[in-house]
């Protein structure tokens, strides 16, 4: 066979290959989206005993003492990246937008194109600089993606150009986290290359704080006025910078010079604090709890190990209750024997090596005139995360042990179990 006969046989082989994956992946996902609507019969409590609940009502709240907080002048976006923060993006911006918010931050594409998907018509600012293989979704969806490199903005501009259309986009400068971004004394000069682009639309500016939650105000105050400058440097070239902005929620809540057009609030309106300095000057209300059932009750006679490695050997007189819930579901497996869990309002120690899948507790059978014996029964409910009776765990609790901080924890949660909404 000769070399065109060769490259027509490879050509109807990739065809047939490429169509045959296009049919499997058809199928797959109408196979997903069978089963996501016949799952929308069952709560996620039905369908599986451990579950997230996200309060509606505290994130309103937590946007209205933001709006108090801010005054009326002050957009406010809701960054709702990853998933939410664990919290749920579309029913997150869902309830931001309806409670002041004027648009939304996310960190990817696709996290964009999902809440398109839902219907939210509101601006979408994807927070880093996406691939330059990703523009054609960006302006397919509307989206508006962070700057900082030329190769992309120049990419960027020709794609818009040649639909007929201008993409609006926010730079973003660097003014000492040294992440992302154009340094803050390249920044006119970066402008001053692609401001020519009619392809491109200068709709903001913007920079990120490093250390707008801590206690020294040092490197804040100098990244501020690096900020300032590059502003001053861009209005002098007769280029107006758009919305400016550069409070995240630290920030929005201590510095009102940070506040510029728009603060971007992340974790504070999830009602958690980015730290300790931040929890005199607002109150929040958590807007997640992590629960669970028992699953299973078992007397283990003294001695027995329970779970791997048998970190922990029943000292007699226990019940080791189950709960269906472990590592693949955001509790970390160091805190294996570290933490408690609440049932019935009272505290009882977690035992034995957390699973991926399930995680034990110790019910002392054993009592006094100062600690009657807990009762636990098949069905009840545990708490991970939130209140029972007048016992509380928070993810600020948790984090303190693993040494971490809640917005990774809140993360976590969020990878696996289902969510019930409630007001």
């Amino acid at each position: 066979m000769d070399f065109a006969g060769n490259m027509a046989q490879q050509q109807t082989q990739q065809h047939t290959g490429a169509t045959d994956r296009e049919s499997k992946e058809g199928a797959l996902q109408r196979g997903r989206e069978d089963m996501t609507q016949q799952g929308k019969e069952y709560t996620a409590s039905q369908r599986r005993w451990a579950w997230a609940v996200i309060d509606r009502e505290a994130i309103r709240y937590n946007l209205k003492r933001f709006r108090k907080v801010l005054g009326p002048d002050v957009k406010m976006m809701a960054v709702v990246k990853a998933d939410g923060y664990g919290h749920g993006a579309v029913e997150t911006a869902r309830v931001a937008l309806a409670t002041g918010a004027s648009s939304l931050g996310v960190a990817t594409v696709d996290e964009g194109v999902e809440l398109r998907y839902a219907g939210i018509a509101a601006p979408i600012l994807i927070l880093t600089e996406p691939p330059i293989e990703a523009i054609g979704l960006v302006l397919q969806h509307q989206l508006i993606p962070a700057v900082y490199n030329m190769e992309f903005a120049l990419a960027l501009g020709e794609a818009a150009d040649a639909q007929g259309r201008s993409c609006p986009y926010h730079l973003k400068i660097d003014t000492g986290m040294n992440r992302v971004g154009v340094h803050h004394s390249d920044a006119g000069d970066f402008l001053r290359t692609i401001n020519f682009h009619r392809g491109l639309e200068l709709q903001g500016v913007f920079t990120h704080f490093a250390t707008a939650d801590a206690v020294d105000t040092y490197e804040f105050r100098r990244q501020l006025e690096r900020f300032d400058q590059a502003l001053s440097v861009i209005r002098y070239m007769g280029v107006d910078p758009g919305i400016v902005h550069a409070a995240n929620t630290a920030a929005a809540i201590r510095y009102k010079q940070a506040r510029y057009d728009m603060v971007r609030l992340g974790i504070g309106i999830y009602g958690l604090h980015p730290s300790e300095v931040t929890k005199p000057l607002v109150e929040l209300h958590p807007a997640m709890s992590i629960r669970t059932r028992v699953s299973l009750l078992k007397s283990v006679p003294v001695g027995e190990g329970v779970s791997y490695s048998y970190t922990y050997r029943s000292p007699g007189n226990v019940l080791i209750a189950t709960l269906p819930i472990g590592y693949g579901d955001g509790l970390a497996r160091v805190l294996s024997n570290r933490m408690d869990v609440l049932i019935n309002g009272r505290r009882l120690p977690q035992v034995g090596t957390i699973c991926m899948d399930s995680t034990m507790v110790e019910v002392n059978q054993r009592s006094s005139a100062l600690r009657p014996q807990a009762v636990v029964e098949m069905g009840d409910e545990a708490v991970i995360i939130g209140r029972n009776g007048n016992e509380e765990i928070t993810l600020d609790d948790m984090a303190a042990t693993l040494g971490t901080i809640n917005y990774e924890l809140a993360c976590r949660f969020g990878m696996r179990l289902g969510r019930i909404f409630v007001d």
